[in-house]
């Protein structure tokens, strides 16, 4: 009876102290740990958004760059952080990706980490070429890289990115050889298309489209579904070049150290939700080819790990190999 009595008080005493802290939480800055170098997707989209989010919480939050390793440098950093939701992981969905590709993880996506919220899924992935690349168009592309095998190079943010299953995908599906040029991060990569390192580039569509528009880089395709309200002139690979393609830009999620208070997860989620819903912020994603979510923890938990199975798949069939 006296454990049954000890056991009861305990599970109070943890129900209280999540109400209290989810009353009060945060009471001073959150450093959101964005794994990937200033300037790429993930960056653009999280310096609009927790601007937002500041709002929302009533606190200051830090953005804290931390590139490398296919964003598993930062993501690390976050998996040893005290679980107090003082320190959270904004990641795009290479943080799925990493463990079909990866022979020793430093850590795992799913016991060391809670799950927040998902940000956004992405519609596609622009194609975009040097201005000096002779080829115009998604054709003339595929008919160059079919006739220089292994000559054309496009750049991504790092083996397994997003933007490398997607070239590699297309690649695939056109029958052409491409030489993949991974950098550290998506600003690098872009830098690289635009410096002429590289001569073809897949950027999300809030990286490129202001390049596009500014003519330092040319719009040759959209793997999404249908054209970009932003740039209507660009058609889709498939209406272009290869009937029936698509290719989405995966997710933007939220993670937090595991064993982080349930009540500071779901506070943050709901702020990132509020901030989703702010017009300028939600138009900011739309316009950049990104869908705003925002789901509770355990809905994106279940999302989350259909998505480690769907990637394991999609990185087979792009034929990446363990490293």
């Amino acid at each position: 009876m006296r454990r049954i009595l000890a056991l009861a008080i305990a599970v109070a005493s943890v129900a209280a102290a999540s109400m209290a802290i989810g009353q009060s939480y945060p009471t001073r800055p959150v450093r959101i740990v964005i794994p990937f170098p200033p300037g790429g997707n993930v960056d653009v989209f999280a310096r609009v958004l927790y601007q937002q989010v500041e709002k929302e919480l009533g606190q200051t939050i830090v953005i804290d760059n931390r590139g490398g390793a296919n964003g598993m440098l930062g993501s690390h950093i976050v998996a040893n952080a005290t679980p107090d939701g003082y320190t959270m992981l904004n990641v795009s969905f290479s943080f799925a990706v990493n463990p079909s590709i990866v022979s020793k993880m430093p850590f795992d996506v799913v016991k060391d980490f809670a799950p927040v919220t998902d940000v956004a899924l992405g519609t596609g992935y622009l194609i975009v070429g040097n201005p000096r690349f002779q080829a115009k168009t998604v054709k003339e592309l595929i008919a160059l890289a079919k006739q220089q095998p292994g000559k054309v190079r496009y750049s991504t943010a790092g083996v397994g990115n997003g933007q490398h299953l997607t070239g590699a995908l297309f690649a695939e599906k056109a029958g052409v050889d491409m030489l993949h040029v991974p950098y550290k991060g998506g600003g690098p990569a872009v830098t690289a298309a635009i410096g002429g390192e590289v001569q073809i580039h897949f950027p999300a569509p809030a990286v490129g489209i202001p390049h596009v528009k500014a003519g330092r880089l040319r719009g040759l395709g959209f793997t999404g579904g249908k054209r970009l309200a932003s740039l209507p002139d660009v058609p889709t690979v498939a209406e272009s070049a290869l009937p029936g393609f698509l290719a989405d830009a995966g997710w933007h999620g939220v993670f937090a150290p595991a064993k982080t208070p349930p009540a500071a997860l779901k506070r943050m989620q709901e702020a990132i939700r509020n901030a989703l819903k702010v017009p300028h912020v939600r138009d900011h994603f739309l316009n950049g080819g990104y869908e705003p979510q925002g789901h509770t923890p355990a809905e994106w938990e279940k999302l989350f790990r259909a998505d480690l199975k769907r990637y394991a798949e999609i990185t087979r069939i792009a034929k990446i190999e363990r490293r």
